[in-house]
């Protein structure tokens, strides 16, 4: 990264969501009166690669009572003429970047390197959205993990690239998603046919997909960057859900917790930040064996670890051998389980790779297989 790069993240992680930028996120009771998908306002984006042009977006969305809400993103068009019948998209979801507004991915400087895939989904063609989720970027607190909440924003962020003239979308698209991503796609899959209905979707792939959420919490905690991960999650759904923090948390550890959710996951500096307060968590964290012994945290763990989909789906899941965040047997068990239920899944395990780069290393073959997907291929399946 190049120093000036850093000094401005620096810079902003010290002032929350720049200035300039605060009135794009704030939506008005009047501006969230619409349908899910719809678009508040939109802006012109720089940085986008030489083959395209990029927005930022406020687009209209579903709460998880229910509620009209707003949610940020941005939709990337390639410059090549659309095709008759209009372009095909495929909505990315990213992994954590944080849990606080200012942790928007719209909002990083690096935010198109941050994609998984870009290139090649731009140059088959298609339009590209990434939303920031609920609660990045646009007011908080963001339902961290919360799989209906993540799905929701990932099925309007298509629906508001369909609004976005200069994109002349079809209703053809496809999910691909990372880590926290990959739950989020495959809740957009679970919920397309019943909340987006009008929409086609083609298949969905997902890298290091956080599916069991109890087992992961609990093979995670041994490590460094698991506390800070379960940190993370205790503030979200403290402030979500109300579920008492100091249930489970040492007193003199609470401090720690909020001061990690307080970090996003993009730059160095923040990398540098996670790791000190991640080793005061090693030393007191929770007062607990395991948080999975208590409610609501059990309950939300259930509602939120993901089942079988609809087996018509096709499913693409990739992941890394040396995973030590998503443990790969998680993700085989998810693997059968989908099977079982009849879904046709096409798996790339990759020796040696660990959750940071799954989606990285994989993104290629995600493309080709999403290619296929939209070209009417037959899904290919590694199940028996």
């Amino acid at each position: 990264m190049k120093l000036w790069h850093l000094a401005v993240a620096v810079l902003i992680a010290m002032v929350g969501v720049p200035p300039a930028f605060a009135g794009f996120y704030d939506a008005t009771s009047p501006e969230l009166e619409g349908k899910p998908g719809s678009v508040i306002r939109t802006e012109p984006m720089s940085g986008a690669p030489l083959s395209a042009k990029a927005y930022r977006v406020l687009y209209r969305s579903t709460g998880l009572k229910g509620e009209p809400i707003a949610v940020s993103g941005v939709v990337i068009v390639p410059f090549a003429l659309a095709p008759p019948g209009g372009r095909k998209i495929v909505a990315w979801a990213h992994p954590t970047s944080g849990v606080v507004q200012k942790c928007a991915p719209s909002l990083a400087l690096l935010l198109f390197d941050q994609i998984m895939g870009l290139s090649d989904m731009l140059a088959n063609g298609y339009i590209v959205t990434a939303t920031d989720y609920p609660g990045l970027g646009t007011p908080g607190p963001h339902p961290y993990l919360v799989g209906d909440s993540e799905g929701h924003a990932v099925l309007d962020s298509v629906r508001a690239a369909r609004e976005v003239p200069e994109a002349q979308a079809n209703d053809h698209f496809a999910l691909w998603g990372h880590s926290q991503g990959g739950q989020a796609v495959l809740y957009a899959a679970k919920l397309a046919a019943s909340y987006a209905s009008e929409l086609r979707l083609a298949g969905v792939a997902a890298a290091a997909p956080a599916t069991a959420l109890g087992t992961l919490m609990q093979d995670d905690i041994d490590s460094t960057g698991g506390k800070n991960l379960m940190a993370m999650t205790i503030y979200a759904w403290n402030r979500q859900f109300g579920a008492p923090m100091d249930q489970v948390v040492e007193p003199n550890a609470i401090k720690n917790v909020d001061d990690v959710s307080n970090v996003c996951v993009e730059s160095l500096i923040d990398f540098w930040e996670h790791d000190e307060i991640g080793k005061k968590l090693d030393k007191s964290f929770l007062k607990v064996k395991n948080i999975l012994d208590y409610e609501p945290w059990k309950a939300i763990t259930a509602e939120n670890t993901i089942g079988a989909l609809p087996p018509a789906i096709p499913v693409f899941i990739a992941q890394g051998t040396k995973d030590t965040t998503v443990d790969p047997p998680v993700t085989e068990a998810y693997i059968q389980k989908l099977c079982a239920a009849g879904s046709k899944v096409e798996t790339y395990f990759m020796p040696g790779v660990g959750h940071g780069f799954a989606a990285f290393h994989s993104s290629s073959e995600a493309a080709t297989w999403i290619k296929g997907r939209f070209d009417g291929e037959p899904a290919p399946s590694k199940c028996h």
